[in-house]
């Protein structure tokens, strides 16, 4: 099926199964204890070796990517790595509902890239629903860490871990403008295998140069990285990868948003740091926004 095919599944019952899978990842982020771009490294592998037979068999018969969209897809991956490095560093510093939130923050990049690079108009509708749910982002990013300003040092770490997170949602708002652009014209396989494995490299020669070991690492710690892959890997990116062919890019980033109310429900349950009353309300409110964006999407297609 080439990306612009009408799609089988409804790309927004799609992205809410992604959401639902990408909530997960904080959590087995936080319960793995190898470094960081190790996880990163092994997460998006795994993801590229579960996805390998389906590409094969998928590509027989569809053209290559040319040069310069394979060149365009490498950039994706390097975005991609400084996204996954980034934030992965944000959750050993601050809460789990701050990192994942603030990495959300990308809908403010991606609105006006994608005004500036893609040409995408956004409906009034969609740009109300945007800052509906960055108020409440802002709610659920900033609730749980007020107690902490008693403590400077856990205040310094906090503000540390928040500003690799919002570094992240920069790459991260790269790596969706650019995934629209190509996603236009290219099937969804050859895609994220160029730019997984070129994230991969990347993620490998940081690990390298950092001098990380390899392979040395318990049969659990190997568990968690397949359950990355596995879960906000292939059910999460990749799916969110496919419906970038189909819905415009600002519904894909504000839908993500969706991350952080599912990521602090199962911190609550998994990892014990339960939500504050503030924390409940900005979840609430970031899910009205998405709403909001993704009503919008569907009035403007029924017009």
């Amino acid at each position: 099926m080439s990306a612009t095919d009408d799609p089988v599944v409804s790309p927004l019952l799609a992205l809410g199964v992604a959401v639902l899978a990408i909530s997960t990842s904080a959590i087995l982020v936080r319960w793995s204890d190898a470094p960081n771009v190790v996880k990163a490294l092994y997460r998006v592998t795994f993801t590229v070796g579960a996805l390998a037979p389906l590409a094969r068999r998928r590509g027989r018969g569809h053209p290559g990517i040319g040069r310069r969209d394979g060149l365009v897809a490498v950039a994706a991956g390097v975005l991609l790595a400084v996204h996954f490095v980034a934030w992965f560093e944000s959750l050993d510093h601050t809460t789990v509902a701050a990192s994942v939130t603030l990495v959300q923050a990308q809908p403010i990049f991606v609105v006006v890239g994608a005004w500036l690079l893609l040409g995408e108009r956004v409906p009034r509708r969609g740009l109300v629903g945007i800052g509906v749910a960055l108020v409440g982002m802002v709610g659920l990013s900033f609730a749980p860490t007020l107690g902490a300003a008693a403590d400077p040092a856990t205040l310094a770490g906090a503000r540390y871990g928040n500003a690799l997170a919002l570094l992240g949602a920069v790459a991260a708002a790269g790596y969706v403008l650019t995934g629209r652009s190509l996603r236009r014209r290219l099937a969804v396989l050859p895609y994220v295998t160029v730019v997984y494995t070129a994230c991969a490299l990347v993620l490998l020669a940081v690990a390298v140069g950092r001098g990380h070991s390899l392979l040395a690492y318990p049969p659990h710690e190997w568990a968690l990285f397949a359950a990355m892959a596995l879960g906000p890997g292939v059910l999460g990116h990749t799916v969110v990868n496919w419906a970038l062919g189909h819905v415009e890019s600002h519904v894909v980033s504000v839908s993500l948003l969706g991350e952080p109310v599912g990521s602090t429900v199962l911190a609550a349950l998994l990892l014990a740091e339960v939500p504050t009353a503030g924390t409940l309300v900005g979840g609430s409110v970031v899910l009205a926004g998405i709403y909001v964006t993704a009503s919008a999407r569907r009035t403007r297609e029924r017009q």
